[in-house]
């Protein structure tokens, strides 16, 4: 299996170099700007398998950065994990918001970060690899393109099969109506937000078998999420 791509935006030059080994020591193949406009043509060159971003860069921040690769079709599912010397709730929420997956307040372990890392890892590497996914008792096969429930072949379209994947590549994460559009169908796309509740309509009634429960779970004024059951 070829090396995971990481994509590091850190300003602090020290804590740079130290994040850069360490990873590489682990066998990441790293990629270093301290420049948010460099990080989005860098990620627009070479889609990375996760971002680690710090808040405080220089030219477009941190924050802008994030929104803009969750926007663009190519690296809206590219983990990104970010890190900022800001404390507050309402900072940390933002962050959130915007669409980074985890957060990390300075001063941190490099080791808790690797053990961060690692986790996301452990979980999209599948999905990379074309090998199967399994959440709760559904495995998709994205080389045969082939979805299995208890032990039965399942009928998907296209798009419930999109959409299944896509929420099978980050199980637990609450996704609002708009990400899913973007994820799934892609930014350029002139679909409604509405469509969306009809997919997931068909994407519940495909993936339905008696005995079993409903693994999709509507958050209220949030969005929806993907858990084993």
């Amino acid at each position: 299996m070829s090396a995971a791509k990481l994509l590091l935006v850190e300003d602090d030059p020290a804590l740079s170099e130290l994040l850069e080994f360490r990873f590489q020591n682990e066998g990441y193949n790293v990629r270093c700007t301290s420049d948010g406009d460099e990080a989005l043509i860098l990620a627009s060159e070479e889609v990375p398998d996760l971002v680690i971003l710090d808040w405080m860069i220089e030219g477009t921040s941190g924050i802008e950065v994030c929104r803009r690769l969750r926007r663009d079709k190519d690296t809206a599912h590219v983990p990104i994990i970010m890190l900022t010397a800001r404390e507050a709730e309402d900072d940390r929420v933002r962050g959130l918001d915007t669409g980074a997956d985890d957060y990390l307040t300075k001063p941190f372990s490099p080791r808790e970060l690797l053990a961060r890392v690692a986790a996301v890892m452990r979980r999209i590497r599948p999905a990379l690899a074309g090998e199967t996914i399994k959440v709760g008792d559904i495995t998709l096969d994205p080389v045969a393109h082939k979805v299995e429930r208890a032990g039965q072949v399942l009928q998907l379209g296209p798009t419930e099969y999109r959409l299944l994947q896509f929420f099978m590549e980050s199980p637990g994460r609450v996704f609002s109506r708009g990400q899913l559009l973007d994820g799934v169908w892609g930014t350029d796309s002139d679909i409604e937000l509405r469509t969306v509740d009809v997919h997931i309509r068909r994407l519940r009634k495909a993936i339905g078998v008696e005995g079993s429960e409903d693994p999709i779970r509507t958050v209220r004024s949030a969005g929806y999420a993907f858990e084993a059951v």
